[in-house]
């Protein structure tokens, strides 16, 4: 797997349609977890030109089980039809936006590298940030032919609950939570079955790697994550989870920026592990300067 592209600047889009490049594709993950119709009804009242629009509970998450969490990660061969079919191939480069400072474009970047394509970059401050550049709206269909997306799967870039109960108390691991403080600490939890984290997990969250919607420069990063010896130079293994594999998934993207790359995405994350017999945390154990 390649180095991580650096996220692309609104002006950068806004060039680059402009100059008509053949190699783009766009997409438009805009989604909100409290109204799921949301993405679908913002990309048809207007989107990026050309962009096609992926759904995080549709297209980017598979169906849901008793375990695995509320968005498992989908089946890498539908999602390559999917691709296909909306005109993204091996050979475009595809950037991604959301209007939530890239928490849902990020589960997209990290998915389409998970099956093999590292072509594929955020676009820093979302939809916001490319109307700011001089970007306009259009609500017209893209027409893109056909293209064939071809899965080369990375298994080394997920773990799954057995893995991550074997990895507690582990020196060689360092497990992230990349959700709120106050749902790490367990003083609220407004989605799933039990309140709390996964035993020994360092609380970061997601939204702290951002400035006005923008990720931070990699030393910010690296000097907020505040993350313990071991870790740049790869003899620590690092786990982030959130609570479906969704900011986990960005926090991840964060740690690539910051110099850190090799992290793990817990997919399931907290919505698995609730699910199961499994121990649970409460309190600011691992609640430091990133959290």
């Amino acid at each position: 797997m390649s180095k991580i592209k650096p996220p692309m600047s609104g002006q950068e889009l806004v060039a680059a349609l402009r100059a008509g490049d053949t190699r783009l594709r766009v997409v438009d993950a805009r989604f909100e977890l409290s109204d799921p119709a949301f993405g679908r009804a913002a990309y048809a009242a207007g989107h990026v030109p050309g962009a096609v629009h992926l759904d995080l509970d549709d297209d980017l998450s598979g169906p849901k089980g008793v375990h695995g969490g509320r968005h498992p990660l989908p089946d890498l061969e539908e999602l390559a039809t999917k691709l296909g079919a909306l005109g993204i191939g091996d050979e475009h480069s595809v950037v991604v936006y959301d209007h939530a400072g890239g928490m849902y474009a990020g589960r997209a970047v990290w998915l389409l590298r998970f099956a093999g394509h590292d072509d594929v970059r955020l676009l820093d401050g979302g939809l916001d940030a490319y109307l700011a550049a001089g970007g306009v709206l259009t609500t017209a269909e893209p027409g893109h032919a056909r293209a064939a997306f071809s899965v080369m799967p990375r298994p080394e870039m997920v773990v799954d609950a057995e893995q991550v109960a074997a990895a507690i108390g582990s020196d060689d691991v360092v497990l992230l939570d990349a959700r709120a403080p106050e749902r790490y600490r367990g003083e609220t939890e407004p989605l799933d079955p039990k309140a709390g984290h996964i035993p020994g997990a360092l609380n970061r969250f997601f939204a702290a790697n951002l400035q006005d919607g923008r990720f931070l420069t990699a030393t910010e990063l690296r000097k907020h994550l505040d993350l313990p010896a071991g870790v740049a130079d790869g003899s620590k293994t690092v786990i982030a989870y959130c609570g479906s594999g969704v900011t986990g998934a960005h926090l991840v993207l964060a740690l690539e920026l910051a110099g850190y790359p090799g992290a793990k995405l817990y997919a399931g994350s907290w919505s698995d592990w609730s699910s199961r017999d499994l121990p649970v945390a409460v309190g600011a154990e691992g609640q430091g300067s990133g959290g």
